[in-house]
């Protein structure tokens, strides 16, 4: 009996001594509040079927201590990260993807479907490993923004609207790519510039729907938010069309494999924006319609420029921007306006009589072909207007000295500091206009080289180029900074047999990782160039 009490009672002081030694190991996480104790985890301890909000005290348990953890590597990078101590979390089969609004039940999916996780709709028990997606009520905030708390093994993404919680998804993603860890914290995140975009140029050459849905996805992942399609020019028309079948090229995109296009960018909040120009770059309208053709006083036939003193001309451009205003249901809206070869002669009015005239009749003596090239580029941005989208065109669109202005919100496509008449982006922007920075001495990927262009690296833009570098490598007075509305990288196909599409995919890699960075956030990189494209070759 003697020998079954001592027995119990080595047994009794064992255990103590382990408890002591497990607790002393647990405590002290560095924040004043032992890792394993009620304030220093989170509700991962709730029971199935339980509320969100339920609050239950956690059973003690035996835990390590963790580092606090380091800021997620992404591109773009996170604006701001605060660390913490814990595990981190990472996807495991069997764990959920749910949601608190049925509104990010799109969001919710597809990262269920991308991480291999299930996808359990809105519901409110909370499960260990549970991703949730969540709106939360921060009037007035940026709905591009977004806060991601990683904690007691699960991850929670809110923000104002779907597109922040997406980017936050998009974050997520990147950091368990390759079997990485989410680390423990919280960031919160925005952009720094509402316009981030890629154009295409699939007039000069055809790309395929494919490789399009392709782009789009990688956009979705790095967090742009715009494609631009330019898809009618001297080279080529690649829509189909119903209004004037006549001028679409022999390979172009049906309007069911544009509508797919146009869907998959919206489940990625990306809008597509549609570029038909005029009154230049109309070479394949011309090709149906000869008799539009602008020719100057000799009888000499101007390329690619309809006659715009001819009525024929506006209304067939109309008819197509009328018919593709359901096909592209996004707010935005390219004019072009470039480029007019009626405005690179030393005397357009001698060159073009026809023009003048119509110049005088319509705004009276005084008038110019400027003045009737900007009263075209109006009553366009009129007929989309018309169908609530925002318009923008090529800087060489504008006119100075004319006694016709460009409607107020015509958005500045500014691209070059190169044409006759060439203003600095200043003159734009101290009269109070928005513009979107295309600038062609960073931004131009133009197949095959021509002119003086060069491909752009991406290590350039990332070293040199900031949305206040408008034109050339000169930045305007940060005093702007706010009617810059974001940038975007331009593909343009000049020579279209200089590149198959997976090289043209290839050389844009790392050029479009490096402007978003520059859109997304403002501040000077943390990483060096050799890290930051070793970041995207890992991420890849």
């Amino acid at each position: 009996m003697k020998q079954t009490w001592v027995l119990i009672l080595a047994v009794v002081v064992v255990t103590v001594a382990a408890g002591v030694s497990l607790g002393l190991l647990a405590s002290d996480g560095g924040d004043g509040a032992p890792v394993g104790s009620a304030q220093g985890q989170s509700s991962a301890g709730a029971v199935e079927g339980s509320s969100p909000t339920a609050s239950k005290t956690p059973s003690p348990t035996p835990t390590r201590s963790y580092p606090l953890s380091r800021t997620p590597r992404t591109i773009p990078a996170v604006r701001a990260h605060t660390p913490a101590r814990g595990p981190g979390w990472q996807p495991e089969k069997g764990q959920r993807v749910v949601v608190s609004d049925g509104d990010l039940a799109d969001e919710g999916r597809l990262l269920a479907g991308e991480l291999g996780l299930t996808y359990a709709g809105e519901k409110d028990d909370v499960r260990a490993g549970d991703v949730r997606l969540a709106l939360n009520d921060d009037e007035g905030a940026d709905p591009e923004s977004y806060s991601m708390t990683v904690r007691g093994g699960r991850v929670t993404i809110s923000g104002p609207a779907d597109a922040g919680v997406f980017y936050g998804t998009r974050t997520l993603k990147q950091e368990v790519h390759g079997g990485g860890t989410a680390p423990e914290g919280v960031v919160r995140d925005e952009p720094a510039k509402p316009v981030r975009g890629l154009m295409l140029d699939i007039a000069r050459k055809h790309f395929t729907a494919g490789w399009i849905e392709d782009r789009v996805r990688e956009l979705g992942d790095l967090k742009y938010n715009q494609l631009g399609l330019h898809f009618s020019d001297d080279q080529g028309f690649r829509i189909a069309s119903d209004s004037h079948p006549e001028i679409v090229s022999r390979e172009h995109l049906t309007k069911a494999q544009v509508k797919r296009i146009v869907d998959l960018a919206a489940s990625r909040h990306i809008t597509v924006v549609p570029e038909i120009d005029s009154p230049g770059h109309l070479g394949a309208v011309i090709a149906a319609h000869p008799d539009l053709q602008l020719r100057n006083a000799q009888g000499v036939a101007t390329r690619g420029a309809v006659d715009i003193s001819d009525p024929d001309a506006a209304e067939i451009v109309d008819d197509l921007l009328n018919e593709y205003a359901d096909l592209f249901p996004g707010g935005q809206w390219h004019l072009g306006g470039d480029e007019y070869q009626a405005l690179t002669v030393s005397d357009p009015e001698a060159s073009f009589p026809q023009l003048a005239r119509a110049a005088t009749e319509a705004y009276g003596s005084g008038a110019g072909v400027a003045d009737l090239t900007t009263g075209w580029l109006n009553d366009r941005a009129d007929t989309v207007r018309a169908h609530d989208k925002t318009p923008r065109a090529w800087n060489d669109g504008f006119f100075a000295g004319t006694s016709v202005q460009a409607d107020k919100d015509i958005q500045v496509a500014y691209w070059t500091g190169k044409e006759i008449g060439a203003r600095l982006p200043a003159e734009y922007l101290s009269a109070g206009r928005k513009v979107i920075n295309y600038n062609d001495e960073f931004l131009y990927y133009v197949l095959g080289q021509p002119l003086t262009f060069v491909y752009p690296t991406g290590q350039r833009i990332y070293e040199q180029w900031t949305p206040l570098v408008v034109r050339g490598t000169q930045a305007v007075p940060a005093k702007y900074d706010d009617q810059i509305l974001g940038g975007s990288f331009a593909v343009w196909c000049d020579l279209a047999n200089s590149q198959t599409e997976a090289q043209v995919a290839a050389g844009i890699r790392m050029p479009l990782r490096a402007t978003v960075q520059k859109l997304w956030d403002p501040g000077k990189p943390e990483l060096s160039w050799t890290e930051f494209k070793a970041l995207g070759d890992r991420l890849d």
